[in-house]
């Protein structure tokens, strides 16, 4: 969830429990990087570090992560020449794209949504030339005006016009439920939050190229199960976030903003989770996203190391 009005929607109120994490080993253990195909991935954003494209990669391949999110407006900026040497400076550092954000507005007013989608074949069309083929969004889970059945056509027709512009450049789109009841009960009309809503959106907008940003956070409040996650296909799985839980809180009571690094108090089975998406051959990125402000406070390299530890902890409980 990258966009500034996911950051008013929730607020970050909890200390992180991974902040003075060393790394746990090399991340390219032969035996560990065979049995999966998912990357482990760094979206500076994510975790406070204001850093740009190159930086962020080379922040990437100095903590050990194996891709990096691509901002899509950079992207779009670069010459043919720039772009051929990024992509050559990102072979030499052993790194990859994972995914990008979406910059569409289109949970609000038809004015907003018609503006960002002006802009969008531009965007798109510096990750397709970047290599790039994954984007991911979210859902706020809730409306002070719209019924359940008048946002879920509306949230319908205009994905379904976002998605028409991305396959134009070979990029997918990955949609996330919001799954803590703070967040949906918060409004008059409640909307999708659990993955089965959310699957009834994607065959509604029904064009082949449309599947889920899947957070363990939001699959663990909506109450979702690793079995439920084995009955997808990897092509339908576009991007994974990873986080945990604060163990303190009540679950009915923990906002959106209270998160914690993967791994960090075990309230989450990150492991069950990751294991079902590596039985399906999930193949993309793995990113944390903890709105944590103890890790938002650290200097770049710190941050960077403890969520490099955390996700190195998590896929070593695949199984």
């Amino acid at each position: 969830m990258q966009t500034s009005n996911r950051r008013n929607f929730i607020r970050q109120t909890t200390i992180g429990a991974l902040a003075g994490s060393a790394l746990l080993g090399s991340f390219s253990e032969a035996a560990e990087v065979k049995r999966r195909k998912m990357t482990m991935d760094l979206v500076c954003g994510n975790i406070g570090v204001s850093a740009g494209q190159r930086e962020a990669i080379e922040l990437a391949a100095r903590h050990g992560f194996e891709s990096v999110g691509a901002d899509g407006a950079f992207l779009a900026s670069l010459s043919e020449g720039e772009m051929t040497e990024l992509k050559s400076f990102m072979k030499t550092k052993g790194i990859v794209f994972g995914g990008a954000g979406l910059p569409v507005e289109f949970r609000r007013d038809d004015g907003q949504f018609k503006e960002g989608l002006r802009g969008l074949p531009k965007f798109a069309g510096g990750l397709q030339r970047a290599g790039v083929d994954r984007v991911s969004t979210w859902l706020m889970p809730c409306h002070d005006t719209l019924p359940y059945l008048q946002n879920f056509h509306q949230h319908a027709a205009r994905l379904r016009e976002v998605a028409g512009i991305l396959r134009e450049h070979g990029v997918r789109l990955g949609l996330e439920y919001v799954g803590p009841k703070t967040s949906w009960a918060s409004r008059r009309y409640t909307f999708i939050h659990t993955l089965g809503e959310m699957k009834e959106l994607i065959a509604e907008i029904n064009t082949g190229d449309v599947g889920f940003l899947l957070d363990s956070w939001h699959w663990w409040h909506a109450g979702d199960t690793a079995a439920e996650l084995l009955t997808l296909k990897s092509s339908e799985v576009i991007a994974v976030d990873l986080n945990d839980a604060p163990a303190s809180v009540p679950k009915d009571q923990q906002p959106d903003g209270r998160r914690e690094l993967p791994c960090a108090t075990g309230v989450i089975d990150v492991g069950a989770f990751l294991t079902s998406l590596n039985a399906i051959g999930y193949d993309g990125p793995v990113r944390a996203e903890p709105f944590n402000p103890a890790v938002n406070k650290l200097p770049k390299e710190a941050a960077c190391a403890a969520v490099a530890a955390s996700l190195k902890k998590a896929v070593l409980l695949i199984t």
